[in-house]
């Protein structure tokens, strides 16, 4: 699949309190135009907004919510600090919000875990469906729980999350290790996994894969996602059943442009359909900190 880029659609605003820098991790509303995203206040701290696409020309922003849906949870909860998005799902008359939860350490520099929020107002706020994380560490996921992309296929809650394999120490400090892994729950409050990989590292420069875009066609399975060694590139596999994965990065279609707000990287994919049309919402450098850049898939 090729892109065609349609550029920058929504930077950072930088007036609001809860969001002096970044745009990152969008993921849209999948029965509507709202898209989620993920801002840093003057303290570092992720918290979650919203803006509206016109529902005509998706590459044009028509409102931009002053509030943070969701921000940091209280002082020792595993999100105190700082929430970012990482998909929405709708359920009787509810969205769901899949998040990770960000807690600072001391031994290595951040825990991540998956979390849950709900909205009865279309997303304009959200309230945390428990305390205690949705996916906590765990033997199978022993390090950390991240950025679960989640979907209801035929009854079924699937989801393709993010786990932590090790850190490792080098030359610039600890570094971190995950691939992305699978889990099944039958009310997407409960999960049962077994540490079963989706996607793996392919060479010893891969260290990280970022949030996952899975898409159902008919019987095919289509992931989007970012790997990196030194910056983020767009990855892409397929899938018969969502279970058993084939890499086929060099067809993601979207590369680094030669300039401008993602000259560096491309990450945190976001796809979506309107309108008969295949887009892809994603970041650029900084993870974020150039804010959000639109593509729509050629023909």
């Amino acid at each position: 699949m090729e892109w065609r880029k349609l550029g920058l659609v929504f930077a950072p605003p930088s007036d609001l309190s809860w969001a002096k820098t970044h745009a990152a991790l969008p993921a849209i509303d999948p029965g509507g135009d709202r898209v989620f995203w993920s801002g840093r206040d003057g303290g570092g701290r992720a918290h979650v907004g919203s803006f509206d696409l016109d529902p005509s020309d998706p590459s044009r922003v028509v409102r931009v919510s002053p509030r943070a849906a969701l921000g940091p949870g209280p002082p020792g909860s595993f999100d105190e600090s700082g929430v970012t998005v990482s998909c929405v799902v709708r359920n009787e008359g509810r969205l769901c919000l899949f998040y990770t939860g960000w807690s600072l350490g001391v031994t290595v520099p951040f825990y991540l875990s998956a979390g849950l929020a709900l909205s009865e107002d279309g997303g304009l706020t959200f309230r945390r469906a428990s305390e205690a994380p949705l996916l906590d560490r765990s033997g199978a996921d022993p390090y950390l729980t991240a950025s679960p992309w989640v979907i209801l296929d035929e009854g079924r809650w699937r989801m393709w999350y993010v786990s932590g394999t090790r850190w490792e120490a080098g030359p610039d400090g600890l570094r971190h290790f995950y691939n992305i892994r699978y889990a099944e729950s039958r009310d997407g409050l409960r999960w049962e996994r077994s540490g079963r990989i989706a996607i793996d590292y392919q060479s010893p420069e891969e260290h990280a894969f970022s949030r996952p875009c899975v898409v159902k066609d008919g019987d095919r399975y289509r992931m989007w996602y970012s790997f990196r060694g030194d910056a983020y590139r767009l990855g892409y596999a397929e899938s018969a059943d969502g279970l058993v994965w084939e890499r086929r990065d060099a067809a993601a279609g979207l590369a680094p442009s030669r300039d401008g707000f993602d000259s560096e990287m491309v990450a945190y994919p976001c796809v979506f359909d309107r309108r008969g049309r295949r887009y892809m919402l994603y970041n650029g450098n900084g993870y974020g900190r150039t804010g959000i850049g639109l593509a729509v898939a050629v023909d």
